[in-house]
């Protein structure tokens, strides 16, 4: 195509992965803006959007040195000057920009030395343009090695143009004609010119509400497709009967009587484990809500029925809780639990190993240790993944190779998923909800501080642990940052350690052996010492009922969701708890707001559906490696849950009338669903 050579090829596939015409017709633009009116430089205030000029280049000069070199080219219309500045791409404008020669140039003015700036402006011979035709003009993302070799988002624009003439005419639908009427969109050629070149809002809208449509529904399709397929090929283990081992815990063991969402999520997976097909069931539960007791109970289903069981959590530190909790929760009952680490090592280990070969060892709890080759069990009937984000799809798949039949799968997080994001990378699980807390639990009590006045801050801090309380204290680095101002957990421990040198100290993070770490955290688990200095290695599933405050210093280098996994590390007890946010004064408006939120609100799932706002799906722990099965170009999980659910419910009427996509009018349904394929792996049944 005309403008794109080899060298201008490979930078568009380096820079932004387009490496057919099909990539760049689906590059869509990040915005529009209004090219019809010209403006003079005398109207031209630096709080204005974008501006287009119509005048001359009289001189270009070049400033500084280095990194500070900068080209200033100073432009008039005859009513006035303003400086165009540019910072890359230097010799390019000097080669092709002429003095004295007319141009439109257009960008966003600002002020610097008291006069307008407008920094890398686009700028076009007038004949090239016809102004009363260029009302919403798209605006395109670029690299910086783009800009150095005279790539804008102008030159993106041009190509775009170009293939539009060249193709448009050709380009063939990709939804069955049967739903593009049933549901009144626009056909794909329409779409695609007019989500580039809208004639105008309206267009720009209806455009973009079918290409979204189409991203999703295929999104849904492929999940929902394959979910069915399981459900209706994978068999799985029958849990028959409800034993002795499960009768004897529920009537002696409980430490406080169930919640009635507990029993529901309990009674739901029983149905699935009656069924003959395999258990895919995701349980999400705010942090504290009882999942720990919901996956036990779980697994004394499976032992009850002759099968074993094993829970695989993502840090050893968790690996270890969960080992302590489940033998002290079974107390004197005939149950042989074992743990599986990578600090579990020589006799120890191959104990273990010999009891998962024989069936001795009933109940495993290990880490990414239990997908080794050499982890082999008599016959594995539930595997327990707890916080499943932290594992890789091909780690969870191994799982499913411990077994002939595979074995039942329950996944729990802590983590809320927002409904959008759930229905579209969780889709093919049977999601599950533990929304309610144990009795006795207060609300964690949130404050934001300011770091200009730690005296207050080591006040509370004393206060509580007066009263026997014990104390978190996180930070977000290791070592000392030259890049970044920010707190961090060695020089802390030290400082800390001064200001309260009648309390005793722990210190944890992820760069310590895991047997110093291990020994540090049992002395504050113990209540040997009273404050915890510490990175977020402590977000995931430590408990500690007698901590009370959890302090987070630098809490705007954090987002929502990591900081309410954080704040639930308090809480675990009868006594108040608190959360204290410590962050600098200057905040950016979105930062102060995420601070408000978490001030306003304990609801796991409402801030998990702000943090979606706010980051986007590709930032949600999880999403890149959970089996979503396309990119997601135009629509937004945030925004647009309306367009998720109705791509789900079509997709679902779909093969409701179609299971196998058999029917001649949907041929292009599976065509597309190949074409779009990221690769040929079918992690679809794994949860």
């Amino acid at each position: 195509m005309s403008g794109i050579g080899p060298k201008r090829a490979d930078l568009l596939e380096k820079e932004l992965g387009l490496k057919t015409w099909e990539d760049l017709l689906y590059y869509f633009p990040y915005k529009h803006i209004d090219r019809s009116r010209l403006y003079r430089t005398c109207e031209l205030t630096a709080d204005m959007p974008f501006v287009q000029l119509r005048g001359q280049f009289a001189s270009f000069e070049e400033l500084g040195e280095g990194r500070k070199r900068r080209l200033v080219g100073h432009f008039t219309d005859g009513h006035g000057w303003v400086d165009c500045v540019w910072f890359a791409g230097i010799q390019y404008i000097l080669h092709s920009v002429k003095l004295h020669t007319d141009y439109i140039i257009f960008a966003r003015p600002t002020m610097f030395n008291d006069r307008i700036n407008l920094s890398h402006p686009d700028i076009d011979v007038p004949e090239s343009l016809i102004l009363s035709q260029m009302r919403m003009q798209p605006y395109y993302h670029t690299t910086e090695r783009m800009k150095k070799a005279g790539l804008s988002s102008r030159s993106v624009e041009r190509f775009t143009s170009t293939l539009l003439r060249l193709v448009l005419d050709g380009v063939g639908e990709t939804l069955p004609l049967y739903l593009v009427e049933r549901l009144r969109l626009v056909d794909l050629g329409s779409a695609l010119h007019n989500v580039h070149y809208p004639a105008s809002a309206e267009e720009l809208s209806k455009a973009s509400y079918r290409l979204k449509f189409e991203e999703l529904f295929y999104v849904q399709l492929s999940v929902l497709r394959y979910s069915r397929l399981r459900q209706g090929t994978i068999r799985g283990h029958v849990f028959a009967k409800v034993g002795d081992l499960f009768n004897e815990f529920f009537a002696t063991r409980l430490p406080f009587e169930l919640t009635g969402a507990q029993k529901r999520v309990i009674r739901e997976m029983r149905a699935d484990m009656v069924s003959g097909r395999q258990m895919n069931r995701l349980v999400q539960g705010d942090v504290g809500s009882g999942k720990t007791m919901v996956a036990l109970m779980t697994m004394l289903l499976a032992l009850d029925n002759g099968y074993q069981a094993c829970i695989m959590a993502p840090t050893e530190i968790l690996a270890e809780q969960h080992f302590a909790t489940f033998r002290n929760m079974l107390g004197e009952m005939p149950v042989r639990v074992e743990l599986l680490t990578g600090i579990v090592k020589g006799k120890r280990r191959n104990e273990v190993l010999r009891g998962l070969e024989d069936g001795t060892v009933q109940i495993l709890v290990g880490t990414h240790a239990v997908i080794e080759d050499n982890v082999r069990f008599r016959n594995l009937g539930l595997v327990v993944i707890d916080e499943q984000h932290r594992f890789g799809v091909a780690q969870r798949a191994k799982l499913w190779e411990k077994n002939a039949v595979p074995p039942h799968v329950l996944v729990m997080t802590a983590t809320p998923i927002p409904r959008t994001l759930a229905m579209t990378v969780y889709g093919d699980l049977d999601v599950s909800l533990i929304d309610e807390l144990p009795p006795g639990r207060k609300p964690v009590k949130t404050i934001h501080m300011y770091d200009n006045n730690p005296d207050k801050l080591y006040s509370g801090i004393n206060d509580q642990i007066s009263l026997g309380r014990q104390v978190y204290m996180v930070y977000p680095l290791v070592k000392e940052s030259q890049k970044m101002d920010l707190k961090n957990v060695e020089e802390a421990f030290v400082h800390l350690q001064h200001v309260f040198p009648q309390y005793r100290l722990s210190m944890v993070h992820g760069q310590m052996k895991a047997s110093d770490k291990e020994a540090e955290m049992q002395r504050f688990i113990s209540g040997e010492t009273q404050i915890l200095v510490a990175t977020t290695v402590i977000e995931v599933g430590v408990n500690v009922p007698n901590a009370s405050v959890m302090v987070i210093q630098n809490a705007e280098r954090f987002g929502l969701s990591q900081l309410h996994q954080l704040r639930g590390r308090v809480g675990r007890g009868a006594d108040q708890s608190y959360c204290v946010l410590v962050t600098k004064y200057q905040l950016s408006k979105d930062t102060r707001r995420r601070i408000e939120i978490m001030c306003e609100t304990n609801d796991g799932f409402e801030i998990a559906e702000a943090d979606l706002r706010f980051r986007g799906p590709g930032d949600l722990e999880g999403t890149q490696q959970s089996g979503i099965a396309f990119d997601l170009k135009l629509a937004n999980l945030a925004r647009d849950g309306q367009i998720v659910q109705l791509a789900r419910d079509t997709a679902s009427w779909v093969l409701d009338h179609d299971q196998n996509l058999a029917d001649e009018r949907n041929a292009i349904l599976v065509e597309r669903l190949r074409h779009l394929k990221k690769d040929e792996m079918d992690w679809s049944n794994i949860s």
